[in-house]
């Protein structure tokens, strides 16, 4: 029987995927049941007969650090994320693994008085925050002097964004001397939100590309900032031409409109705020919003140099896409073939310029072709028109309407990576020559000693939609690759190791998601690398790419192939559920073709700005045998370089979740939190480490580090002395001095040299003065210790030198 009071667990009937177990309090027992207050705030009457389960004393309040919970399960979980965020205690620990839930709102725990809070402070000192996973970054990298990694995981819309920019923040303002770099490293990312971000269905400041951002430190001059440097990957090129209608396109493109002058606007650029833009949809905007952002832009422009005549360029640029846009076309029927003219029409501009004092409506064709600096004949035949190579002769063939939609779309497409690829080179110009010009993390550490870094990856969650294409698979392979990141450095590297020390612990079982990634991309016939080699034959279609996926990986468990042939799509069960893609587009997004037509046509621009812009691609046209590799291919080998980065650094994980689909605060959606935590194998990660000894440290540098523990416990005396040899660098022979010497006037150097049985020894009299026999293991070299116990061993190293 339960008492009025008492912490229970509801009975979980639905038999859905992601349902679990609710928590509830009884409020009342009477009439042969009791009535409930469950957490979503409903009442529930359950009958006496039905069993309820007891609620761990752990439970009841929640708790900081999720390894402390008495109970470990999906329920426990769930509700203690729940009763935080309902106190808006967005970040809960797992270790040194922190959760983040989105807010979805502004909250005292991201001032500046948070961020002086948690300086020098180690993690679970205070509360759980973001800001202590930046410090203690900061830290190990002064400390130990090796390169960090900060990965932010979650689905679109959990937070990764906001969370990328806090740390830099709080990284930036951390650094031992304020600097103009620091403010260019901030004052970088308004621009490339602005060109890289967009509001989804999901999110309101989506991150359509991903970036690892590396903010460099010279340790031997006390930890000052000497440069950053951005990687970008995977800019979501399609958004650009095609966008339903409660998404929005590239923030820039509004702030444009909203926050540019009217008369530069219209003398310029050729744009009009209230004229439709086919590349832009006809929803709502918040006007006030995307001007504010346009002066954001350029007060950080400003601050990171940028001359008026780049801005000018850069403008001219995000308005050209909009007029070729709302280019559009007709057919054209002849005798023989069908072909497309530009309609004028639909292509003119609601823009009246005053020219020689006669009204004069300008085409967004003419306003095109002034923007690239080329003919305006040039770029309307080559929208309308294709050259055909036939032995030594050329032929002119017309356009099909389709096919110039594509063509101006493609160009705009181009055209934009194009500029989004300069500015990321500009900035990076900018925030890395007060370090360096290199720009490889390998020649960067050899070339500069004592300069490491922090690195912080923001990229696309993982994603499913009613309808995934190509991105969607790039993007999905790209979470797939941090899963395996975040599996074998929590699950894999910690039981290898163990095994290696001769650790007798039991083996975890953990998901390994490596499967996954070989049927993607690493196994013979992989699914990129057959993308990538249809995409090479000119015959190759859509559907003859997944004929060949099918043929090569119909057994494979982890490839669901079509039910029928007649169908165009196929599944993957990744490590966050199956994912079912579309294949019509694979070819034509992956080829990423930038024709001969359009390279002919900008190398005919008379703007330098453009030129800059082609330049790399120009010069590859000449090189017409060398087929480049496909997107995918590219992507994989960017990935594959991100990946070696992230494996020489000392990782920490933030782990952000998304409490609700309506970005709405003060909501917690039960079903949808426990999918993404079990996605993202938290229950795995909970398990291990509570059962397992995730902190190590090599004999030599645990005594090193926590001997004043044993010159504490005979504070008096001060006579802790070794009952063993250590060698004499004064001495000729080899054989060790037996003389005593006390533990504390030991060099770095002697401690190195002393046997492993008598460190070994050293080690274990530390941690039986400080801890319980359970929370601890000693390797063959190492010491293993409880997560929990890191703060504790800090505090007492702190104290005593103190």
């Amino acid at each position: 029987m339960f008492e009025k009071g008492d912490f229970v667990w509801l009975p979980c009937e639905s038999k859905a995927e992601f349902s679990v177990a609710l928590g509830g309090q009884v409020i009342d027992v009477s009439n042969g049941q009791y009535l409930l207050i469950g957490d979503d705030d409903k009442e529930y009457y359950v009958p006496h007969f039905v069993k309820l389960r007891h609620m761990h004393a752990s439970s009841k309040d929640g708790v900081e650090d999720m390894i402390s919970l008495g109970e470990l399960n999906e329920c426990s979980i769930l509700r203690n994320l729940r009763l935080r965020y309902n106190k808006q205690q967005i970040y809960t620990y797992t270790g040194s693994i922190l959760i983040a839930m989105n807010p979805y709102q502004k909250l005292a725990v991201f001032t500046q008085e948070y961020m002086d809070l948690y300086r020098n402070k180690r993690i679970g000192e205070l509360p759980p925050h973001l800001f202590a996973i930046g410090d203690n970054a900061l830290f190990n990298l002064k400390r130990f002097r090796c390169n960090q990694c900060i990965i932010i995981s979650g689905e679109s819309g959990a937070g990764k964004t906001e969370s990328t920019k806090l740390l830099l923040k709080y990284l930036t303002m951390n650094s031992d001397s304020e600097t103009l770099i620091e403010k260019q490293i901030l004052n970088s990312n308004p621009i490339l939100e602005a060109f890289g971000n967009a509001q989804t269905a999901r999110n309101d400041n989506s991150s359509r590309f991903g970036k690892y951002i590396e903010v460099r430190f010279n340790l031997n001059e006390g930890g000052k900032i000497t440069g950053a440097f951005v990687e970008q990957y995977l800019l979501e090129k399609s958004r650009l031409v095609c966008i339903n209608n409660t998404e929005h396109n590239y923030h820039i493109f509004y702030s444009l409109l909203y926050g540019a002058s009217h008369q530069y606007l219209q003398s310029e650029l050729g744009l009009e705020p209230t004229e439709q833009y086919f590349y832009l949809n006809n929803t709502d905007h918040s006007q006030q919003q995307y001007a504010s952002q346009f002066s954001q832009i350029l007060s950080s422009a400003q601050v990171l140099g940028f001359s008026d005549s780049e801005l000018n360029d850069i403008w001219k640029i995000t308005s050209l896409i909009l007029h070729l846009g709302n280019i559009h076309f007709e057919s054209l029927l002849t005798e023989h073939t069908e072909g497309s003219v530009i309609s004028k029409s639909r292509s003119s501009s609601s823009l009246n310029l005053d020219v020689n004092h006669n009204e004069t409506k300008r085409d967004h064709l003419s306003w095109a072709a002034s923007l690239l600096q080329v003919p305006m004949q040039e770029l309307r035949d080559a929208l309308t028109q294709k050259v055909l190579q036939t032995g030594c002769e050329c032929v002119t063939a017309m356009r099909t309407c389709s096919n110039a939609v594509h063509v101006r779309n493609a160009l705009a497409k181009t055209i934009y990576g194009q500029l989004f690829s300069w500015l990321v080179g500009r900035i990076n110009h900018v925030i890395n020559q007060h370090s360096m010009d290199v720009t490889t993390e390998t020649s960067f550490v050899r070339k500069n000693h004592g300069v490491n870094s922090i690195g912080i990856l923001d990229i696309f969650g993982f994603e499913n939609f009613d309808l995934n294409s190509f991105e969607q698979l790039c993007i999905n392979y790209a979470n797939e690759n941090l899963q395996q990141f975040f599996v074998r450095h929590i699950f894999k590297i910690e039981q290898e190791e163990y095994v290696h020390e001769g650790l007798m612990l039991s083996a975890i079982e953990f998901t390994d998601n490596q499967a996954a990634l070989d049927l993607i991309a690493i196994k013979p016939m992989n699914l990129i690398s057959i993308i990538d080699e249809e995409g090479r034959f000119p015959q190759g279609t859509d559907q003859t790419m997944l004929y060949k996926m099918v043929h090569n990986h119909q057994h494979n468990p982890l490839f669901v192939k079509p039910l029928s042939n007649n169908l165009h799509h196929f599944s993957i069960q990744h490590f966050a559920g199956t994912v079912r893609y579309d294949v019509l587009g694979f070819l034509e997004k992956s080829r990423d073709i930038f024709s001969a037509d359009l390279a002919l046509l900008m190398s005919k621009s008379e703007s330098v700005f453009i030129s800059k812009l082609f330049e790399e691609k120009l010069s590859k046209k000449k090189e017409l045998r060398k087929l480049a590799p496909s997107l995918g291919l590219q992507f994989k080998r960017s990935l594959g370089r991100l990946m070696t980065t992230l494996m020489r650094c000392t990782p920490f994980f933030v782990r952000c979740v998304k409490p609700n689909e309506f970005k709405s605060p003060n909501l917690f959606d039960h079903e949808l939190c426990a999918r993404q935590l079990r996605y993202a194998g938290m229950m795995e990660t909970i398990r291990i480490r509570k059962s397992g000894f995730p902190i190590r440290h090599a004999f030599a540098d645990f005594v090193r580090r926590y001997r004043v523990v044993l010159i504490h416990a005979n504070i008096l005396a001060r006579k802790v002395t070794l009952k063993c040899g250590f060698k004499d660098a004064n001495r000729k022979s080899n054989s060790p001095n037996w003389s005593s010497k006390p533990l504390d006037f030991l060099t770095h150097r002697q401690l190195d040299d002393l046997a492993t049985k008598d460190l070994k020894q050293l080690t274990r009299q530390i941690c039986e003065l400080t801890l319980n026999s359970n929370d601890f293991c000693l390797g063959h070299t190492k010491v293993f210790l409880k997560v929990s116990l890191g703060f504790t061993f800090f505090s007492t190293y702190l104290n005593y030198v103190n």
